[in-house]
């Protein structure tokens, strides 16, 4: 008989473990509290256009290729992914930018723009970033699930400086203060503060070296969907409106979850993809943590909160200097930060990310017009902001922001707007403190030092996520989900395996879908509520 996993929401953790057990034989059921699977991933459709509410820029596609090659297929036949070039335009406060790609001769000519001594520091910089690369990238492959496995990689950690931050890092090799700002935000994708996150991070950059930056055709929710109809094709079972009560937990064993309807449904395995500290606090009662209890979760350093305005405009920007992704950094580099995650305001200023998918894919918005997604990161809720008064101020600030430096008349040309705050990370995607991802990659919050994937407390409980080792980022959850793959496989071995042949036999037929459809396969046992 198969084992039994339920696991708690559609992120693209949840999705990733999904359909990684699903290819190894166990029967796995998905739910889902939003109407739609995705999580951080969600897709706002409005007016005619479609915004991705979450992450936008994908890297390491080997990581989706592995995924639909355990499971018999190719990923390439489920969704599209274009590489992007330059990978982005950073601007400073001044509106003069860099631009780089994975094309180093390039980038060293952007580079003796801003200051020509600094290509021969990021030359060196490269070269030591290939060694935290291929020192860093193992750890992601390694659960961590005990002190020893932290003092084996202890050494190596010492040795490449990673208790030196990203920025201190970059420092040491680039004297320009723009370039140090180009070559050390990265951190900040995965909701670090490059000041403090640990120079491991610097990997990131190497990593969009080698494998590029790519947009998903149909925005990122085109990959959701690809997922979607995997799942189906593999005889996954998804309820979506449908939110988890309480994790029931028996002689110290998770065997299923209870619904708000008092209903409950049993497991061999529960998998949470929601938020590791949210998950423990809400789901679990306290007497089954003794570890995790409310006061270590409460003690944890979590990241950042995002504040997000997606708006279309009638009139095409295509006349500007901007790209597909474009980041404009404040005259203020280090105070911001220190304020975005230390302080109890909101800062007067701001940097942003600035998101123009239409420059690549028109068709997420009606014929003749623009989607952007403008984000800046904030406070999370620990601040106190009262956001409910200040929400729609700071979109009219970012606004008249853009207009004045980037979008001529934008205000004028606004036909659809929307925004998010801390609120919808705390209430619609259930984060603690409404953080944008969770825990903060700090060097003491990385590896066996993060929230396990594994629970210390509870037997059959796992977890997948930006919450969790690795660590945030697409290619950091996803991860993740192998980790927990293995991991279940190596508690529960499955009854059976999957026979990809078998199901080929079975797909021959079937059609790629179109970029951004949501149905499911034919057959597919997927629940809506």
């Amino acid at each position: 008989m198969k084992k039994s996993v339920i696991v708690i929401g559609a992120g693209f953790g949840g999705l990733g473990v999904a359909a990684r057990l699903l290819a190894q034989g166990y029967q796995v059921t998905v739910y889902e509290k939003l109407d739609k699977p995705g999580g951080r991933a969600y897709v706002f459709e409005k007016d005619g256009f479609k915004f991705d509410a979450g992450p936008t820029v994908i890297t390491a596609p080997f990581i989706l290729d592995e995924i639909w090659r355990a499971a018999g297929r190719n990923a390439q036949d489920y969704f599209t992914l274009i590489p992007l070039d330059p990978f982005y335009r950073i601007f400073d406060h001044t509106g003069k930018h860099l631009d780089y790609n994975g094309d180093h001769q390039f980038t060293l000519d952007q580079i003796a723009q801003w200051n020509p001594t600094d290509r021969d520091g990021y030359d060196r910089l490269i070269r030591a970033s290939k060694e935290i690369f291929d020192t860093g990238m193992p750890l992601i492959s390694e659960p961590f699930l005990d002190v020893a496995s932290m003092l084996r990689v202890a050494p190596a950690l010492i040795r490449l400086q990673s208790f030196r931050s990203v920025y201190g890092y970059v420092s040491s090799y680039i004297q320009n203060d723009f370039l140090r700002r180009c070559f050390s935000f990265h951190p900040l994708l995965i909701g670090g503060n490059p000041f403090d996150a640990s120079s491991l991070y610097v990997l990131i950059h190497h990593l969009e070296r080698e494998w590029g930056v790519h947009y998903v055709m149909g925005g990122t929710g085109a990959l959701v969907a690809g997922f979607e109809k995997l799942l189906g094709e593999l005889g996954g079972e998804m309820h979506l409106n449908t939110e988890i009560q309480e994790i029931v937990v028996k002689d110290g064993k998770a065997v299923g979850v209870k619904l708000p309807n008092g209903e409950i449904h049993s497991a061999d395995v529960v998998i949470s993809n929601a938020d590791v500290a949210w998950t423990y606090m809400n789901l679990v009662a306290p007497e089954h943590r003794r570890k995790n209890n409310d006061r270590h979760l409460k003690n944890l350093r979590y990241s950042m909160s995002l504040f997000v305005s997606y708006f279309g405009t009638k009139k095409q920007y295509r006349d500007t200097p901007l790209k597909h992704h474009n980041i404009i950094l404040s005259e203020r580099y280090k105070g911001l930060l220190q304020e975005i995650f230390n302080g109890h305001s909101l800062p007067q200023d701001f940097s942003l990310y600035l998101h123009m998918p239409t420059i690549t894919d028109a068709s997420i918005a009606p014929p003749g017009h623009e989607a952007f997604y403008v984000l800046a990161p904030v406070p999370h809720l620990g601040a106190g902001i009262d956001w409910a008064t200040m929400g729609a101020q700071y979109q009219a600030k970012i606004f008249q922001f853009l207009e004045e430096n980037y979008l001529p008349d934008l205000r004028a040309n606004l036909v659809t707007t929307h925004h998010v705050d801390p609120r919808y990370f705390e209430t619609q995607l259930n984060s603690y403190l409404g953080a944008g991802f969770s825990v903060q990659p700090l060097l003491l919050q990385s590896a066996w030092f993060r929230p396990h994937n594994r629970s210390e407390d509870i037997s059959n409980l796992y977890f997948v996520g930006a919450g969790t080792h690795p660590g945030g980022g697409v290619p950091g959850v996803l991860s993740s989900a192998k980790l927990v793959e293995g991991l279940v496989k190596q508690d529960f071995p499955a009854s059976s395996t999957f026979d990809s042949k078998e199901k080929r036999n079975g797909i021959d037929a079937i059609s790629a879908p179109r970029v951004g459809t949501r149905a499911p396969a034919s057959g597919a046992r997927f629940v809506r509520k």
